[in-house]
């Protein structure tokens, strides 16, 4: 008897393990913000149109930023507020702006050796970003103050569709894969992907989306735990701290999500 209640336990405990993720939903906001890049711990929006960036202050003020020359915004990395990350994929260039939108550094990667092609951008610790070079078809740490790479992985032979990081470990989901690096570029985990096309990070865990629906998952491959949302249009979200921000193009909804 006493073995049976072992194996039941071990049976049951994934099942318990997918009460721990709460949501409570907070607010619902009329919304005009076009991509929206991320919200700080300051209150502070990052969103962005084609070629200009804005920080939407909490106090009501909006401040803005545009290079034309550079053409068309790829993306926009806020996880930093003090070192944002802004990708030109048309022109191979990223552009570290502060949290008043100044430019302080301005990296092209055209006129570096050995020349990368970069597709995807996100944040590395210090002066760091993680990169995709598609020409080598790997995960590059990039130092653009020493113009040094301090890490790479091995080739990955598949299609990107996501990249994202904190101060210790960066996230690539692929096609095929969502797999997990330190900062030193070895590989952590890896999975097979089912289905999901999207992915944040918060607080080291990460969310994931596929088709409209959203997935927390905090590295157990057995326990990937959807999310109980209302049907919402998932055009973009976001988290920081423990709220969860999704935008559906004409709301911004905000929930509070609690792991226990």
């Amino acid at each position: 008897m006493k073995y049976l209640k072992i194996i039941l336990l071990f049976i049951t405990f994934p099942l318990l393990a997918q009460q721990n993720i709460k949501l409570k939903f907070i607010s619902k906001e009329k919304s005009n913000l076009q991509t929206i890049a991320g919200i700080d711990n300051f209150g502070d929006f990052y969103h962005y149109n084609r070629q200009n960036i804005y920080i939407q202050r909490k106090s009501g003020k909006t401040i803005d930023f545009a290079d034309i020359q550079l053409g068309k915004i790829t993306s926009v990395d806020g996880f930093n507020p003090l070192k944002i990350n802004v990708f030109y994929g048309d022109f191979n260039t990223v552009l570290i702006l502060d949290n008043r939108l100044n430019e302080i550094y301005r990296i092209n990667f055209n006129e570096i050796t050995p020349y990368r092609n970069v597709s995807h951008v996100s944040t590395g610790f210090d002066n760091a970003i993680w990169l995709f070079n598609q020409d080598t078809q790997q995960l590059e740490l990039f130092d653009y103050k020493q113009g040094i790479l301090k890490a790479k992985t091995l080739p990955i032979a598949n299609i990107v569709l996501g990249l994202v990081s904190n101060y210790n470990f960066v996230w690539l989901l692929t096609e095929d894969h969502l797999i997990s690096y330190s900062y030193f570029g070895s590989m952590m985990s890896k999975m097979e992907n089912d289905g999901y096309t999207d992915l944040i990070e918060i607080n080291e865990n990460i969310i994931l989306k596929k088709k409209n629906k959203l997935f927390y998952f905090n590295g157990d491959f057995d326990n990937i735990i959807p999310l109980d949302l209302p049907e919402l249009l998932i055009k973009a979200f976001f988290a920081t701290d423990e709220t969860l921000y999704i935008y559906d193009g004409e709301f911004l909804h905000q929930y509070q999500l609690k792991t226990s």
